[in-house]
């Protein structure tokens, strides 16, 4: 809610005096298929399409809802470039809520919240017809002004651990003269019962850039201790990859993506951010 990406919320806070578009009229579920099948969905949609309660969140025809122990996402999706449907259901079950919460720029207007860096995840896909289990992950970013107004830029991973995981958070903020630069660098494990506890920030690994030549960083236990194993999502702005290597003394697989705020706020990414984001009024 409130798209961060969309085009069409900046567009809208452009025209608004003051900026103050309504978020509920920028609406969108993500959904990204990787793998042999590849799918890629994120329609946004308007407020008359959003529902919402304090159990479940309504996206046109898709929905997010919590009943205390699972969260269960039913996806029913048009897929771009290439239409097809994207339908089935994601079942999330945290180990544990960790209840922790942190501000990402100095003024405290953005914040993390790791829900739940430790989850069991279910997939079913009637289209297409995929399903698994394995791991995952939780979490939740707000904020109270556009992100490329707070930061130039950031780096973000997540890994499994064999009592939890390690999430490490590395973010360049923008500001004023004195303040643009500073950076927000965060190291966490958390273990399966939702504890967390900062460790000691491992050494800064400048990983290969995409084919877009964004930069990407990380850090594990030594110097060349991390390594890109594959690009999922390459674009100009944004990168999601699969890391392996060493983290807090553990062989690990990361999930890791890259952000340029920089490159997001282009006028030649923006003008086309349209053919990954269709909106459906």
């Amino acid at each position: 809610m409130g798209s961060v990406f969309s085009p069409y919320y900046a567009w809208a806070r452009r025209r608004t005096p003051g900026g103050a578009a309504d978020p509920q009229d920028h609406v969108a579920l993500n959904v990204a298929l990787y793998g042999a099948t590849r799918r890629w969905a994120m329609t946004e949609r308007g407020r008359n399409a959003l529902s919402r309660d304090a159990d479940e969140i309504r996206i046109g025809p898709s929905a997010v809802a919590w009943d205390g122990t699972t969260l269960t996402i039913t996806i029913d999706e048009t897929t771009v470039p290439v239409p097809s449907r994207l339908r089935g259901t994601v079942r999330v079950r945290p180990a544990a809520l960790t209840g922790a919460s942190f501000a990402l720029d100095a003024a405290g207007l953005h914040l993390w919240r790791p829900i739940a860096p430790v989850c069991s995840v279910e997939v079913d896909l009637a289209r297409p017809g995929l399903s698994w289990r394995g791991h995952g992950y939780l979490d939740s970013n707000r904020g109270e002004t556009p992100l490329e107004s707070a930061f130039v830029r950031w780096d973000w991973s997540r890994a499994t651990l064999a009592d939890g995981a390690a999430v490490l958070y590395h973010a360049v903020r923008r500001g004023d003269a004195a303040a643009d630069g500073e950076e927000r660098a965060l190291a966490l494990r958390f273990d399966r019962a939702g504890g967390v506890t900062p460790v000691e920030t491992p050494h800064r690994i400048a990983l290969p850039d995409t084919l877009w030549r964004l930069p990407r960083e990380t850090r594990g236990d030594t110097p060349d201790g991390m390594t890109v194993a594959e690009t999922f999502e390459d674009s100009p702005f944004y990168a999601r990859s699969l890391l392996t290597g060493r983290l807090l003394g553990e062989p690990v697989s990361a999930v890791h993506e890259s952000l340029s705020l920089d490159r997001f706020a282009a006028p030649w990414v923006q003008a086309m951010l349209p053919f990954r984001m269709p909106r459906r009024r």
